[in-house]
């Protein structure tokens, strides 16, 4: 199976405080153990640096460029990187019109749009919820991939 790893997912794993962190970490070990492909595509790129450099007082990691640049070198070493096809956007549109996706969801539809386009049929998020409508795909929790 091929999995895209969420945004919030990459983001837990590099905050080792933070009490998501374990299950990031493990759910990705176990997924790894298990032969499974891990991927990411520029969007959760681009989330990632939003947040990594936002200021902690405005819900952000408070990273600098250089840390924020060298965290995104790890990931981009760890994980496969998908990059965007032009069918992303026709398959997008598609999803926001079926199901009548409307604000910040619009970016998720992009996630499952690309997934859709790569042929990944698995996404690792905490955020489960937010993807049911998308039939699709299999959102699955971090905190439930168990030890192969």
């Amino acid at each position: 199976m091929s999995y895209l790893i969420d945004t919030n997912v990459l983001l837990r794993l590099i905050q080792k405080s933070h009490p998501m962190h374990k299950d990031a970490a493990d759910s990705i070990r176990n997924l790894m153990a298990a032969g499974e492909e891990l991927c990411i595509v520029p969007q959760n790129l681009i989330e990632f640096w939003a947040v990594a450099t936002r200021p902690a007082n405005y819900n952000g990691l408070g990273l600098t460029i250089d840390e924020a640049e060298q965290e995104l070198s790890k990931l981009k070493s760890i994980f496969i990187l998908r990059l965007d096809i032009p069918i992303i956007f026709s398959e997008w549109e598609k999803l926001v019109k079926h199901h009548k996706v409307a604000g910040r969801q619009a970016h998720d539809a992009r996630l499952v749009a690309a997934m859709l386009a790569h042929g990944i049929s698995h996404l690792l998020t905490f955020n489960t919820d937010d993807f049911k409508r998308f039939a699709a795909i299999t959102a699955v929790n971090p905190h439930d991939v168990m030890a192969p």
